[in-house]
């Protein structure tokens, strides 16, 4: 079956005022985005079917940096072999690592890792519904927090990531070269649906990803605009296979382990020093390994 894209959509043709934004444009533009999440809506994902606290904070640091698809596949399978907190909390380094392996930015293993530490140790085993208070935890901004509130508690909150960006700046902003946050955040506080802001935040992230898909990238517009980096040769290509190393064979010399890679070892040095920095290995004994 040919897969419907966003602008076969009727209503992808809709534009409204940024100005003075009346009753009638508002609920015009939300049944717009509702329509289309109604009949064409990612509503397989398995993370939206729970309102586990711990299932949407693995969730939403899996999807920062990784495509859906490749969350749907990792999702389930950290979860089985690490299904609470508690569990996260308890678990070796190395271990949350190998689960991790296939996500890249491993950063956010440890991140989640700690936050399940810090869940346990601070917080009784119980996430915290505060935004503020979720901002201070490892790996977890704004947006990030604010989605969490949204997903997990059903909160009103106002937050921009990637795909309500391009949903706002697409259908608001035609008319401008150059587009804020800034500018984009009274509109979506203003078209918030508080009696449902879960299903809301779903709806618009579904129509902004259907969007790019399907219309030149309205983010270009955006201050926030950047291209990423391309993976091979990067110092994050580097990381992962240093990690993956030491995954694998829990300790290696130092001489092993700079012979492992091909790349110089300058470059090498200063790549398991920031790792040392960052708590993701230690070095012992003129040995590497995971830490604990």
């Amino acid at each position: 079956m040919k897969k419907i894209t966003f602008a076969e959509i009727e209503f992808a043709d809709a534009r409204f005022s940024r100005d003075n934004l009346i009753k009638e444009s508002k609920h015009a533009f939300r049944q717009h985005i509702l329509s289309y999440y109604s009949r064409y809506g990612r509503h397989e994902m398995i993370w939206r079917h729970t309102t586990n606290p711990y299932h949407i904070l693995v969730s939403e640091l899996m999807l920062q940096q990784t495509q859906v698809e490749r969350v749907a596949i990792k999702f389930p399978e950290f979860i089985a072999a690490f299904p609470d907190f508690s569990a996260l909390s308890a678990a070796p380094l190395g271990e949350v690592l190998s689960s991790w392996q296939g996500m890249g930015y491993n950063r956010r293993a440890i991140a989640l890792k700690r936050c399940a530490e810090k869940v346990q140790n601070e917080y009784g085993g119980i996430l915290p519904d505060d935004i503020d208070v979720l901002k201070t935890f490892p790996g977890i901004g704004p947006a990030t927090a604010a989605s969490i509130c949204a997903f997990a508690f059903n909160a009103p909150v106002v937050f921009i990531e990637t795909n309500i960006r391009r949903v706002f700046i697409y259908f608001f902003f035609s008319d401008s070269p150059f587009v804020t946050d800034n500018d984009i955040l009274p509109l979506v506080k203003e078209t918030l649906d508080i009696s449902n802001p879960r299903t809301w935040y779903w709806a618009l992230m579904d129509a902004g990803a259907a969007l790019k898909k399907s219309v030149p990238n309205p983010n270009r517009k955006s201050a926030t605009y950047s291209r990423q980096k391309p993976f091979e040769g990067s110092d994050r290509k580097i990381r992962g296979i240093i990690l993956k190393l030491l995954v694998t064979h829990q300790e290696l010399e130092e001489q092993e382990l700079f012979n492992a890679i091909p790349e110089a070892s300058e470059r090498v040095s200063r790549i398991i020093s920031s790792l040392e920095a960052e708590g993701f290995i230690l070095h012992e004994k003129n040995h590497y390994r995971m830490a604990d």
